[in-house]
This record gives structure tokens, sequence and C-alpha cells, in this order.
């Protein structure tokens, strides 16, 4: 072999089932509660109708100071548009991907998304109630933890008086004792 045939098989193009390859991620899942997705839906309404008359208010407006080319005001209020439009978008796509817990489908023997759940830490013997929702609704500081957050992952399938190892992101760990099961969603 010599080396022009050498260079011949480096530059052969790649096989066919490599190129041109598209790879298509599939929308997550999202979990919501009837009042996350009335939520939702409520500012989803307001970008589609209130904000898109206050963008293209401040484009027309940024429009008339004359050459757009150069227009500061024109850039951002555009920039604003995009990201509004993204937004929007990326709503629209998390309400066709989103599945409504039924509290019809949910009890008190297992924590599920949508349970209300009474723990008592076995270290410190502090109580803490914390509703377990999807990721799209989770608020620590409302004690809404995502189903996919350490405790709310820990707690998912368990049952009452079952203690549940948690380990949190910082490397410590947990011991938490379910002491009471709810149904959180109406």
């Amino acid at each position: 072999m010599t080396r022009a045939d050498a260079g011949f098989f480096l530059l052969q193009p790649a096989p066919l089932h490599t190129r041109n390859a598209k790879v298509t991620l599939m929308p997550k899942d999202v979990i919501l509660t009837p009042d996350g997705l009335a939520k939702l839906k409520t500012e989803l309404e307001h970008l589609s109708t209130e904000k898109r008359r206050e963008v293209a208010a401040r484009i027309k407006e940024a429009r008339e100071f004359g050459d757009i080319s150069e227009n500061a005001e024109y850039d951002d209020a555009k920039n604003e548009q995009a990201m509004l439009e993204s937004k929007i978008a990326s709503l629209e796509e998390r309400l066709r991907a989103a599945t409504v817990i039924d509290s019809s489908d949910l009890n008190t023997d297992v924590v599920n998304v949508g349970s209300v759940v009474h723990v008592k830490d076995s270290a410190t013997g502090k109580a803490d109630t914390y509703t377990i929702v999807g990721s799209a609704e989770a608020n620590p500081a409302e004690r809404k933890l995502s189903n996919e957050s350490p405790v709310g992952k820990a707690l998912i399938g368990r049952k009452l008086g079952d203690v549940v190892p948690v380990a949190l992101p910082n490397g410590k760990k947990r011991e938490l004792t379910i002491t009471k099961i709810d149904v959180g969603v109406r």
C-alpha cells in the first residue's frame, strides 16, 4: 500500500449510519397538580396577550426613532420579543407534555406526587411537612418538594412508619420517619 492509498482510506467519509444523524430529545414528562396546571395556563395567557402587546408597542415606538440599524431601543425590544416567544414556546411544550395528577388516584397508604408527607428527622426530632409535586411546581420556600429532589425521590413509594435514608447534595445523610400521609391535591 502506498502513502497515497493510506491517505485515501483516511479521507473516506463516515459510514452512512453515523453521518447526518439527528438526535431528537423527547420532551420530559411534566407532572402537575390541578393548581399548577391552572397557574401555567394563566401565565401562558398573560404572556400571549398582554405581554406580547406591550413588546409590540415597544418595537413600534422604537421604529419611530428612525434608522433601526443603529437603534438600541429597537434591538432591546426585539431581544425582549425573542425571549418572550421562547418562554411562550417553552410553556406550550410543558403543557403538551403535562400529566395532571388526579386526586382520586391518590391514597394515604403510599407517598406519591400530590401527597402531603409529615416526617420527623431521626437525628434532631424536628417535624416537617412537605408536599411532593412535579419539578415544574417545586418551591422549597413553600415546602413543595420536587419528586426529583433528593428528599422527594427518597419519599416516593414509601409508606407510613417507614424510616427513609436521604442523601443530601451537600454529602450529609438524614433519616426521616414518615408520621402521616395526606392527599394534597383536591
